[in-house]
């Protein structure tokens, strides 16, 4: 089983920067992709960016490209997502997620494909 548990959320102005951590505990990591979602009130569950635990490949969705980076420390077990420029439309609670693997190459970026979930961690915009 894997366990996932962020932080890093919190308050932060339009412009400013905020670094998400998702602590990852579990056995055979490499067997998982993981991604970050986020859901704002009223609002389905959107894809923000995913990462091959095992090859580092990433992506990222098209409202946060150039903006947000996610990385992943194998070492530490942790996967990163460095958000910068943030914007009004960004606040949402922000939650990370883990895959299992296929044997296609592309990330999955639709949260039916992800077996695993944090608690998720909020993020709050002020102007």
């Amino acid at each position: 089983q894997v366990q996932l548990v962020e932080s890093g959320g919190g308050l932060v102005q339009t412009g400013g920067s905020l670094r998400l951590s998702c602590a990852v505990s579990g056995r055979t990591l490499t067997l998982y992709d993981m991604g970050w979602f986020r859901q704002a009130p009223g609002k389905e569950r959107e894809y923000v960016a995913g990462i091959s635990w095992r090859f580092g490949t990433t992506s990222y969705a098209d409202s946060v490209k150039g903006r947000f980076t996610i990385s992943r420390d194998n070492a530490k077990n942790t996967v990163t997502l460095q958000m910068n420029s943030l914007k009004p439309e960004d606040p949402a609670v922000y939650s990370c997620a883990a895959a299992v693997r296929t044997f296609s190459s592309a990330l999955p970026t639709t949260p039916q494909r992800y077996t695993y979930w944090g608690q998720g961690t909020q993020v709050t915009v002020s102007s």
